[in-house]
Parts: structure tokens; C-alpha cells; sequence
């Protein structure tokens, strides 16, 4: 294993972070809040230093595999969690270590599960870094790394496809460096666009910055502690609640958009499939929770944006899902398990995996009453390739095991069975919520710290997608 060359990545992603760093020293200066030149300026100095050693000297042997661009993400996640809680640990707004890492791995991953129950209590910079962990997490900072710097196209490939979400990963364009560029350029556009219609809506720009950025990663972290409700605007709430199903939208198809290629995105299979499940469950427990609100236009007010917080796993609320029936509940614990489309900032298993693991299973049906029956797996139309079928269904399995191995781990906290499983889904799914205790009216500050590491874990496995985790610490020299 290449390990020089793995520091070497590892200092470009951490060189990032740092720079991103000065954002919330600004929004502290700006709000008069001194603290932020030890809280931040601290971990920011730390990172160009150990970046800066790093990546000095590039390695004269830059080879670069999967098992190395598995590992150096991996690690580079883990590393700037730990250094990107030391804020919150500085500024004594979390002091304990456990909180704070939970918090900022909750920010990166774009889960958005918090153990605060005082959030209005932070500080203005804080509060800013603890959203903007979303932005960088969402579209990940691997690829703002590869959209800045200049690359071996083959090495990149390597870290993306341990970065980027979904079964199968594949450039825009022919170089790995300009499809970075494209998509970060439909991030920062799409970014720009809510945070305008935010303002337009009335809400002050500081609150429209933050919660773009939640939007965007799709994490759901909020200023306030009762999230979106707070403002209690039908239009704040449907301008979020589209802006963060378009970032569940795979951004390969705004490209085709871009360049006249419409019938490439309006014909995809994915993406009508994740717009039929919204309106689907949307109506199911339209249906379902009618008898609980005052009006119909009340009732799908809610609804429909708790649907597209909960399949695109932002996590934003502005009911509380707690008091909804059992079927309602059930239908949102299946959307969290489902996501959002492949190649989007949204987590879950994604539409296209859950659609070919549907597909297979028919396959296999046919297979068993007709053994001479000749079918295959396809997706628009086209054959999916063998290894993308067994990839997936390799996939579906080790998920289910990692899960099953947590809710064990985090039985021991003597949680209702209920909750512990609800905490594990939403974290592995990257969605911030659950139910009772862990209910989008409460928080899972009440955990021990060895739950809370445990699910740390369980939240950067659902936003790697496992291997590159399982790859961290199962790779051996060679």
C-alpha cells in the first residue's frame, strides 16, 4: 500500500477543511464575538501545519488504487471530525469530547442528529460551522479537493468512487477535475438560488445562509430548536422543502439538462421513481394523519414536507412524527432506508439500488419457476451490468449486518427497543431523526458515550457507504 502518497491526500482534504475554517472566524467577527481567534484559529493553524508537512513534498511514487483511495477518504473523514470538533470544545459550548465529535460527525456525514437541546444558546460562529460541516460534508470535500487542484485523472477516479454516492460512479466529462468543477458549480448554484428565495420569504440573511447550507448537504441542522416550524411560513417551508428534493436529484442530470440532453433526465428511471415514492407516501399519510390537523391544505402542508425531509435525509421538521400513528411512522422508517437518487447529497440506500435490488429478486422469482427462463436486471431500458448487481446485493447485505452488530452495541443503553432501533436507522441513514425520545421534538443527548461513538461510526459508514471504513481498518500492508 502507497501509504506516503495516502498522507499526501489526506494533507490536500485537511488543507480544504482548514481553509473553510476562516468562514465562521468571519461570521465571529462580524457579530463581535472574540472567542473565535482561540476556537477557530487554534484547529485552523493545527491544520495548516500538519497539512502543510503533508504535502510538501509530493511522493515520487504517486500510484494510486481502490484499497488506497478507500483508505485515505476514510481517514480523512475520520481526521477532520476530531479536528473539526475542537471548536465546539474551545469555545465551551460542548466541552465534552464525545458531544462534540457526535456533533460535527453528524454535520459531515449531513445527518443532522444533534445532542443539543439548547441550540439558540450558541454563538453565531458556531452555530455557522456547525451548518456548514453540512455544505462541505454534502458534496464532500474530496471534490472541492479535486475541483481546485490539478490531478492524475486515474488517481481521482480511485477517490471519488470511495467519496460519491451510489453503485456506480462515472465522469461528466473526460477529465475527473472538470467533473468535479461542474458539479460544484451546480452545488454553489443551487445553494445561491435558496438562499435568495429564503430571503425573499422574509428571513434574515444570516438564518437564510445557515439554513441553505443544511439544505444543500441535505443535513437539517437548524438555528433554532423547534427547526423549521419556528418561522411557521407555508412559504419558507415548501421553498425548502423543494430545494432539498432537488438536492436529492442526482446532479449527473442537471449536467444533461444543462447541455439540451433533456430526454436524459426526464426518461431516467431513478429519478421517476423517487418523485412517484414522494407522492405516494406524500397522499398514504396525507390519508393517514388527515384527523389530527384542521384542514386538508394543513394536513399536506406537513406531510408533504416531512416526506421530503425523511427520503432525502435532511432531517428538517416541522411536526412532530412522534405523535403521528404507527402506519405514518412505519412509512417514514421505510423512507429512510430508501433516500434519495444515487450521485445527490441525499443518504439512504438510494432509489437505483433499491430499484435493481427489486428487479433481482423478480429475476430470481422467474428463475425458480422457469430455470430455462433467460431474464436480465435492466435500468433505463439497458442491461445492468453483473458485477454492478452483485456489488449492490454485497452492499444491501454488509449494511444490514453493520446494522444488526449497532443495535446491538447500543442495546446496552437500555433505550426501548423502538428507539435504539430508530437511533441506529437514522444514523446509518444519515437522517436525523427517529422516534419517542429521538423524535424530531427531542435529541440524543441522553445517550452514553460509548452509544454516541458507536453511532458515529454508523454515521460515517451510511455517507462512505461502508467499504471505505471497512477498508480503514481491514487493509493490510501488501
Amino acid at each position: 500500500m502507497n501509504y506516503r502518497m495516502i498522507l499526501y491526500i489526506m494533507g490536500q482534504i485537511l488543507k480544504g477543511v482548514g481553509l473553510f475554517m476562516l468562514l465562521p472566524i468571519i461570521v465571529g467577527f462580524i457579530y463581535g464575538e472574540q472567542h473565535v481567534v482561540t476556537s477557530f484559529g487554534i484547529p485552523f493553524l493545527f491544520l495548516m501545519i500538519i497539512s502543510f508537512a503533508l504535502t510538501v513534498r509530493k511522493p515520487k511514487d504517486n500510484s494510486i488504487f481502490s484499497i488506497e483511495g478507500f483508505v485515505s477518504v476514510a481517514g480523512s473523514w475520520i481526521a477532520m471530525s476530531v479536528i473539526g470538533s475542537v471548536p465546539f470544545m474551545i469555545s465551551g459550548e460542548i466541552p465534552n469530547f464525545s458531544d462534540a465529535l457526535f456533533e460535527t460527525v453528524s454535520g459531515f456525514t449531513t445527518t443532522g442528529a444533534t445532542i443539543l437541546s439548547d441550540v439558540e444558546s450558541m454563538s453565531k460562529s458556531c452555530l455557522f460551522w456547525r451548518a456548514f460541516t453540512h455544505w462541505i460534508g454534502g458534496m464532500g470535500i474530496l471534490m472541492f479537493v479535486i475541483a481546485i487542484m490539478s490531478s492524475n485523472d486515474s488517481r481521482t477516479m480511485h477517490m471519488m468512487r470511495a467519496e460519491c454516492a451510489g453503485p456506480k460512479v462515472g465522469r461528466l466529462v473526460s477529465k475527473s477535475r472538470f467533473s468535479a468543477r461542474i458539479l460544484y458549480g451546480i452545488y454553489i448554484f443551487l445553494t445561491v438560488a435558496e438562499t435568495i428565495m429564503l430571503l425573499l420569504g422574509g428571513m434574515p440573511l444570516y438564518d437564510a445562509i445557515i439554513h441553505a447550507c443544511s439544505s444543500a448537504g441535505t443535513g437539517g441542522f437548524s438555528i433554532w430548536s423547534d427547526s423549521i416550524a419556528h418561522y411557521n411560513s407555508l412559504y419558507i417551508e415548501m421553498v425548502i422543502a423543494v430545494f432539498v428534493i432537488l438536492f436529492g436529484v442526482n446532479f449527473n442530470l442537471y449536467y444533461y439538462i444543462l447541455i439540451g440532453k433533456f430526454s436524459l433526465a426526464f426518461k431516467n428511471e431513478e429519478l421517476r421513481t423517487y418523485f412517484g415514492i414522494i407522492a405516494t407516501a406524500t397522499a398514504l399519510i396525507t390519508l393517514n394523519v388527515m384527523d389530527m390537523y384542521d384542514s386538508l391544505g394543513e394536513t399536506l402542508r406537513h406531510t408533504f414536507f416531512m416526506v421530503a425531509s425523511t427520503i432525502t435525509s435532511a432531517g428538517f421538521a416541522t411536526a412532530d412524527t412522534g405523535q403521528w400513528s404507527v402506519f405514518s411512522q412505519t412509512l417514514l422508517i421505510m423512507l429512510m432506508f430508501v433516500g434519495s437518487c444515487a450521485g445527490s447529497t441525499g443518504g439512504g440506500m438510494k432509489v437505483s439500488r433499491i430499484i435493481i435490488l427489486f428487479k433481482t429478486g423478480i429475476k430470481e422469482l422467474k428463475y425458480i419457476v422457469n430455470p430455462r427462463a433467460v431474464a436480465t436486471v435492466k435500468m433505463d431500458g439497458k442491461p445492468v451490468e453483473s458485477d454492478v448487481v452483485r456489488g449492490i446485493s454485497s452492499y444491501f447485505i454488509i449494511f444490514m449486518l453493520l446494522l444488526a452488530v449497532s443495535l446491538l452495541l447500543i442495546s446496552l443503553d437500555n433505550f426501548s427497543m423502538e428507539e435504539s432501533t430508530s437511533a441506529v436507522i437514522t444514523c446509518m441513514n444519515n437522517i436525523g431523526f427517529g422516534v419517542g425520545r429521538f423524535s424530531p421534538s427531542g435529541n440524543l443527548g441522553g445517550l452514553n458515550n460509548f452509544s454516541k461513538i458507536v453511532l458515529c461510526f454508523d454515521m460515517l459508514i451510511g455517507r462512505l457507504e461502508v467499504y471505505p471504513l471497512i477498508m480503514l481498518f481491514a487493509s493490510k500492508k501488501h
